[in-house]
């Protein structure tokens, strides 16, 4: 995707012009001084526009007239970030057809407020990138030739501001950023027998070669050499081998600054059996799905390297698939950690906590981040909470949590906190080990595992970890199916740069 920046309206009639429009909070349609300059432009009357378009959010009217092609994009009465990169979304993947190799965004009527106008370019390229991707990888013929992904298009940004440099930078950052997200996008919807733990370490090394950061990636044989007894088990009934990654970005800096240092652990359950405590065969399918926290940390990690953010990020992605055969981890088992911690087996299909307890306790020992945070797909216990709108949220410092739930309330990639109080973790006593894996008790499972991890972070101070199973992996306007939604790059980054120095 090329952008370009002008402030006249072109007149060349083979561009789409597409105009997104807001309603009048008041009237419930659209501002009247909109329609005046849009009349003009297109050619019909306001008694027209009016009786065709509300600007109902998501509602799309296309118009062709002797003056040009132009897309009506509806966004509703509010305009924040997520509901403008949904409308663009959509846009972008029902109504693709509209679209042509040189298109038009027509921003002259927003003129004001500079942040404003940022906001809409990142939502806008960041919409139609990700709303063009196509979830056929697999089909034979899966009609894949969506023309924003061909290299000839073009979007031409039109603003009356002069200075285009800040449209600039928010349409790069959308475009960075929805590129990272339909990769891992790709990572995800991946079926389990094209997605192996080598699979997502040779995505990493790739990526980190190409954009400038380093991707270490430990084999079996040095994962038990290290002692990291989570991933191991998890790994035992497999007969594809375990990875750790271990990838780490660092930006430049001012003299006077020293860079904030964070670090990032994702589960990389390739695909989750459950194990022996073996899961229904109705939904197993979308277990594939169970490597989005990976995804999220892969994806954050290439976008931070090619937006070049000032800031030192160390990131650990444990990865295996959880299945079944005679070698498999039993309930009961007691297995070590890397933490040097016991963890009593009650659930093979509380999996995931296990190998990112070694990978918490790896980063935080290692490497002493500031502020650590994981992501995972976690729990059903959060999606039965919170649906698919809104990631569970856990934190021991409260600045962090507000940081992070600011950021989602910014890009649209809601989060929400819920307690880990004191009392909640004696329901993960053991009576023969540490800790064990599961409570047991069909009530609270997202905060007990929570309690779970907290157990591995040796009291680090900042932590905060991700319960994104409702949200990573969902319905989208992609396919009939679930599929991958790219869910925590965009908060992540969002987040990082709310913590950047001033």
């Amino acid at each position: 995707m090329k952008t370009l920046f002008q402030s006249d309206i072109p007149t060349n009639t083979k561009q789409t012009i597409i105009i997104p429009l807001a309603q009048d909070t008041a009237a419930g349609e659209v501002s009247a001084k909109n329609w005046g300059w849009l009349s003009k432009l297109s050619g019909l009357s306001s008694e027209d526009l009016l009786t065709c378009f509300r600007a109902n959010h998501g509602e799309v009217l296309p118009l062709a007239t002797n003056k040009g092609r132009f897309i009506l994009l509806g966004l509703g009465k509010t305009t924040n970030f997520g509901k403008v990169l949904k409308t663009f979304i959509l846009l972008a993947s029902k109504h693709h057809h509209l679209i042509s190799l040189r298109s038009c965004l027509l921003l002259e009527h927003y003129a004001g407020d500079a942040a404003v106008e940022s906001d809409l370019c990142e939502a806008a390229v960041n919409g139609l990138w990700q709303g063009s991707y196509v979830l056929g990888m697999h089909k034979t013929s899966n009609g894949t030739d969506r023309v924003v992904f061909d290299p000839k298009f073009e979007l031409t940004i039109v603003s009356a501001r002069k200075d285009a440099s800040s449209l600039e930078q928010g349409a790069e950052r959308g475009l960075i950023i929805a590129q990272a997200q339909t990769e891992i996008m790709g990572l995800v919807n991946a079926p389990a027998n094209h997605k192996h733990p080598q699979n997502l370490a040779d995505w990493a090394k790739a990526s980190a070669k190409r954009y400038g950061y380093s991707a270490t990636v430990w084999n079996k044989e040095q994962i038990t050499e290290a002692g990291m007894g989570g991933l191991l088990a998890v790994n035992q009934g497999s007969p594809e081998p375990p990875v750790f990654m271990i990838l780490e970005y660092k930006g430049e800096a001012d003299a006077k600054d020293h860079l904030p240092k964070i670090g990032l652990v994702g589960k990389g359950v390739t695909f989750d059996t459950g194990g022996l405590s073996l899961k229904p065969s109705t939904n197993m399918h979308y277990m594939k799905s169970d490597m989005g926290g990976a995804a999220a940390v892969l994806g954050t990690m290439e976008a931070a390297a090619r937006l070049k953010l000032p800031i030192h990020l160390i990131a650990a992605v444990p990865s295996t698939d959880n299945a079944v055969d005679a070698n498999a981890v039993k309930p009961s088992d007691v297995i070590n950690s890397y933490s040097g911690k016991t963890i009593e087996i009650i659930d093979t299909d509380a999996e995931g906590r296990l190998i990112l307890a070694d990978g918490l306790s790896y980063i935080i020992r290692t490497h002493e981040p500031q502020v650590v945070i994981d992501l995972a797909t976690l729990t059903g216990s959060s999606v039965r909470t919170f649906g698919y709108h809104a990631a569970a949220l856990f934190s021991n410092d409260d600045q962090l949590a507000h940081h992070i739930e600011q950021a989602g309330q910014v890009c649209g990639e809601r989060v929400w906190r819920l307690p880990i109080w004191e009392e909640y973790g004696d329901d993960m006593k053991s009576d023969v080990a540490d800790i064990k894996n599961f409570s047991g008790r069909p009530v609270a499972g997202a905060i007990t595992a929570a309690k779970f991890l907290q157990f591995f972070t040796d009291e680090h101070p900042s932590w905060a970890h991700l319960d994104i199973a409702g949200t990573a992996f969902g319905d989208t306007s992609y396919g009939k199916g679930k599929a991958a939604t790219g869910y925590g790059v965009r908060l992540l980054i969002h987040f990082l740069q709310s913590v950047l120095p001033s």
